[in-house]
């Protein structure tokens, strides 16, 4: 098949390099417009070294950039991480149209942030699918799924660089076999369980120390590393990662309650967490060095 790969950063890479590592025809790669003065997107500079033709529209919604995509007669677009709208007069364009990346069990956790919100509800499983993207927010027809375990030690950067990512850059490739052998599934998703949430952003992940251990301990794994959830010392913001659940009880809400090399305790609603890691003004750092370093001690208040 005559395969255009639209993607971008480090998963469109490897999905490029992946598909033209076992021979596949990659014939065009559509990429993000070039950022002034930064370097070029990794999945273009791929594409560089490999002298395929680029493409870099500012929207699929221009009839222009159809006409220059209708003209690559392309068999299968194949879109590994896309964050801009594409209408269905460019999915629809190839024999076989368009197959897409989510790293979410759709039709559960629709939208942008789908890695952090089930890890800060509390899921112990997610997954990724691999579907048709029709102009709906990916509500297109299902082609594959997998799914993956959230342990309790597991967060954002896990979940997606030790998981999700390696398992989607080889569901891809078989999502890319299943529509060469003609039996590529097309499964209409269950509006009935569909949820959407938008961009997990800074306002969403302050820490309320009055809600239970588990929240405060899935809320801080669900945003680290990004957005960074945080609460305030001094009247600053703090953000904290890498942090552990303690069965340990007592103290006010917020309250450090012990510091030592493995952290300081912070209590919670029903409980402690553990925090290991921190950030205030200046970069991450042990949560006993920014305690030693800003006199933060016992008794003393977060939040």
């Amino acid at each position: 098949m005559r395969i255009v790969i639209n993607g971008q950063q480090a998963f469109g890479k490897s999905v490029l390099d992946a598909l033209l590592a076992r021979g596949d025809e990659v014939i065009a790669v559509y990429c993000e417009p070039d950022r002034e003065g930064g370097r070029p997107d990794p999945i273009k500079q791929a594409a560089l070294d490999r002298g395929l033709p680029i493409y870099q529209p500012a929207s699929f919604k221009k009839p222009e950039v159809w006409a220059e995509f209708e003209a690559l007669k392309a068999d299968l677009c194949v879109m590994a991480y896309v964050t801009k709208i594409v209408p269905e007069e460019f999915l629809n364009m190839p024999s076989h149209g368009t197959i897409q990346y989510h790293p979410s069990l759709l039709p559960r956790h629709r939208g942008p942030s789908s890695i952090n919100w089930p890890i800060i509800q509390g899921a112990t499983r997610t997954g990724l699918t691999i579907f048709w993207p029709d102009n709906g927010l990916d509500t297109g027809p299902i082609l594959l799924q997998k799914e993956v375990d959230i342990t309790p030690e597991d967060t954002l950067g896990s979940i997606y660089f030790d998981k999700l990512f390696p398992m989607g850059v080889a569901a891809m490739l078989e999502g890319v076999d299943l529509v060469r052998a003609g039996n590529a599934p097309a499964i209409v998703q269950n509006e009935a369980e569909a949820t959407y949430e938008s961009w997990c952003t800074a306002d969403d992940v302050a820490i309320d120390w009055t809600q239970s251990v588990a929240t405060v301990h899935n809320l801080i794994r669900g945003a680290d590393p990004q957005p960074g959830a945080w609460t305030r010392h001094d009247g600053k913001r703090l953000q904290i990662y890498d942090c552990a659940r303690l069965d340990a009880a007592g103290g006010a809400p917020g309250e450090v309650m012990a510091i030592g090399a493995a952290g300081m305790e912070v209590a919670a609603g029903d409980g402690r967490i553990l925090v290991k890691r921190v950030r205030g003004e200046g970069q991450k750092m042990a949560a006993a060095d920014y305690a030693a370093a800003t006199g933060l001690g016992t008794g003393m208040r977060l939040g």
